[in-house]
């Protein structure tokens, strides 16, 4: 009996927890970088001292925010490398979906990774340049995982993969980040620009024995 109260309080636990986090998602929406506990309280219809009772404190809401949006953003990307397709078509699909997400939901993506610029007061925003590195290195390991399961680097592959794999993040949020707020040129245009700066080394490489392929 103790064992299923305690299963049920579990399950009543996550779901509020979810609740609140798509509650934050509709104000990070609205507000993005401005987007503060007392409003997200506001619109979960409960006080501010539960929120933290949830998550600990603004630092643990946006850390579980953004393992929402990571973790989705990873799913879409996965599904882009195992589509059945040519390698360049694969790469371009990826780098398309990653930024088809921030093209999709700027104020989320403000939110995760920009502080709001006229913040004055604490409780006013959220401390999102102390975050959001953590994000983009997890980001970087886990395609580096994926290069090194599919790809044959050779000796040192390990290593290579992890320098790939964050190298790759770090262009694709810098040219992103820039696209999103210039849109200098088209979508499309960027993921052919993109995909021509990585191609040179990923043309001349093969598949690792046994794995899925790149």
């Amino acid at each position: 009996m103790e064992t299923t109260q305690q299963a049920e309080q579990q399950r009543s636990a996550r779901q509020r927890r979810r609740q609140l986090l798509e509650a934050a998602d509709r104000v990070v929406l609205r507000d993005g970088p401005h987007a503060s506990m007392n409003a997200i309280a506001a619109e979960a219809g409960i006080t501010k001292p539960i929120l933290y009772r949830h998550f600990g404190d603004k630092g643990g809401l946006y850390r579980a925010l953004a393992k929402r949006h990571t973790d989705a953003l990873l799913t879409a990307l996965r599904a882009a490398l195992d589509a059945p397709a040519e390698r360049r078509e694969r790469v371009e699909a990826t780098l398309d979906t990653y930024l088809a997400a921030i093209e999709a939901s700027p104020q989320v993506y403000r939110f995760l990774m920009h502080p709001a610029e006229d913040t004055q007061l604490p409780e006013q925003g959220f401390d999102v340049g102390r975050h959001s590195a953590p994000l983009l290195r997890r980001l970087g390991e886990e395609l580096a995982k994926v290069i090194e399961e599919r790809v044959d680097l050779g000796p040192g592959s390990e290593q290579l993969a992890r320098v790939w794999g964050h190298g790759i993040v770090g262009m694709m949020h810098a040219a992103g980040d820039w696209w999103l707020g210039e849109r200098p040129c088209s979508r499309e245009q960027l993921v052919r620009s993109l995909a021509d700066l990585l191609w040179g080394r990923l043309a001349g490489v093969s598949d690792r024995a046994g794995g899925p392929g790149f």
